[in-house]
């Protein structure tokens, strides 16, 4: 690590340029070592560690990438907000036997004059795709970057981003990305909340509120597998049980196919229950599997 690559001393390997990520990358290949990637926008917590711990049972050695993307954030969000602390997490990364750290720079990743975006139709549309616009062109150009910079074996990525997962599945499928995608459990609280690093945001009262998140999610979904009442009235009611429960906002409530995300008007087939809410400015996101009784 060069003194180039970085300000302070970090205590594992790490690189800002993509030129020292191939370097290292090339070095394990020669040694015919296979690679994983995990990218994370850094504020790591015991969710983003699992995932790293499932890459190293997958390949030899792990990169995870630190890199707060700014194109797939839009105008009224909290991009500037976002947590930044990149010393704790590289203390962590180095206490789990993490290889590498990328932490590239924003003018590395999108130098001047860049211009190139993937867009991925069909699994990107409605829920997050329809809320963010713009937002799984950011996730799924940046990601495909850095594919093409790591070229992994493996990439692993958080199952609670469940439709940012099946949108890079799609794009690494239809670009002949010779990588395995990887999807891994969320994460939770003792009390069932998904673990996100926005759940900071909350104060004590929302976080209150919060934990009723994934029991009402939980219900809805037996509800829909029980095959007792239609999934648009399992849905309803789902959506009045948040309101209820003290949400400023339910953005939605959806049965969608696992894989093509496609709208589910009967469970005829795997399913999965998303949903997006509000607490004040902060946005929480869940979801949980629904399958044939």
């Amino acid at each position: 690590m060069s003194p180039s690559e970085t300000d302070t001393p970090l205590p594992l390997a790490a690189v800002r340029t993509v030129a020292g990520l191939r370097a290292m990358v090339a070095k394990w290949r020669r040694a015919g070592e296979t690679i994983g990637l995990v990218p994370t926008m850094g504020a790591l917590h015991r969710g983003h560690m699992s995932l790293m711990t499932l890459a190293q049972t997958e390949v030899d050695r792990v990169v995870v990438s630190i890199f707060v993307n700014p194109t797939q954030f839009g105008p009224d969000e909290d991009l500037d907000k976002y947590p930044r602390q990149e010393r704790s997490d590289a203390d962590k990364l180095a206490a789990a036997n993490v290889d590498l750290l990328f932490a590239p720079q924003v003018t590395e990743m999108y130098p001047d004059g860049f211009s190139t975006t993937v867009s991925v139709e069909g699994v990107s549309e409605g829920m997050c795709g329809g809320k963010r616009q713009g937002h799984f062109d950011g996730v799924s150009t940046v990601v495909s970057k850095l594919f093409m910079q790591c070229l992994p074996d493996v990439a692993v990525f958080g199952e609670k981003d469940y439709q940012q997962l099946q949108v890079i599945k799609r794009f690494a499928r239809d670009l002949d990305f010779p990588i395995r995608i990887i999807g891994g459990p969320t994460e939770r609280e003792e009390d069932g909340l998904a673990l996100s690093s926005r759940n900071a945001y909350l104060s004590d009262e929302q976080r209150g509120i919060a934990s009723h998140l994934p029991q009402i999610l939980k219900g809805t979904a037996l509800a829909i597998a029980s095959g007792h009442v239609s999934p648009d009235l399992a849905l309803q009611q789902g959506i009045t049980a948040l309101n209820a429960a003290g949400f400023d906002d339910v953005e939605y409530l959806e049965l969608r196919d696992v894989e093509t995300l496609v709208p589910l008007v009967s469970l005829d087939r795997p399913g999965r229950l998303l949903v997006a809410v509000h607490l004040g400015k902060t946005r929480l996101i869940d979801n949980v599997a629904v399958n044939l009784a």
